[in-house]
């Protein structure tokens, strides 16, 4: 919203206060509110004539106090297909609860609600068991997956290093081998092993 739209909605003769580093100044005529006078109340001093030949700047920080801060998380995220289950688990853990106390009320209460209800609420235990075990299971399935992280310190690593090396170097000396034999003239033996 531009100054003369500021000036239309509040009217033509009232100008929009602007908050700056000084204090609120009229976005009209860029003194302060209090018409430029001096303290004195005498008019415009040497400062705020000074203050009004600068241009008015908004201020670069906001004064305000963040509402949070974020700190790194302290364990890692979990991943995709467990964060499912696990969420699939409580709703489904929630309900069955639901169900049990709607199930015992109602047999409190002596309603006809009661005993379907409670088949309901044995069904629903098994179901709710399934999605715990499910967590369960979807996590080591991840685990055994994706969790082996093979460190440059590690064993394996190390063996099909040297069995890389030794690859390289039996390829190496065979070709070195079948160089000799298309130069030799097929003798395919060195002068010295």
């Amino acid at each position: 919203m531009g100054t003369a739209e500021r000036r239309e909605a509040l009217g033509n003769s009232v100008a929009a206060p602007l908050v700056v580093r000084g204090g609120l100044r009229s976005i009209s005529t860029g003194r302060g509110m209090d018409g430029g006078k001096d303290s004195d109340g005498t008019g415009p001093s040497s400062a705020s004539v000074e203050q009004l030949s600068r241009p008015v700047r908004a201020e670069a920080q906001p004064s305000y106090r963040q509402l949070w801060v974020e700190e790194p998380a302290r364990r890692r995220r979990l991943p995709d297909s467990v964060r499912t289950a696990a969420v699939r688990a409580v709703l489904v853990i929630s309900v069955t609860l639901i169900q049990a106390m709607v199930a015992f009320l109602s047999t409190l209460a002596g309603s006809w609600l009661a005993f379907p209800m409670v088949i309901s609420s044995v069904a629903s235990t098994v179901v709710a068991t399934w999605a715990a075990l499910d967590v369960w299971v979807t996590r080591q399935v991840w685990r055994q997956r994706n969790g082996v992280v093979s460190t440059p310190s590690s064993t394996a690593r190390a063996l099909r290093r040297e069995r890389r090396k030794a690859r390289r170097h039996a390829r190496a000396t065979a070709r070195t081998q079948e160089r000799i034999r298309r130069q030799g003239g097929g003798s395919g033996q060195l002068s010295h092993p």
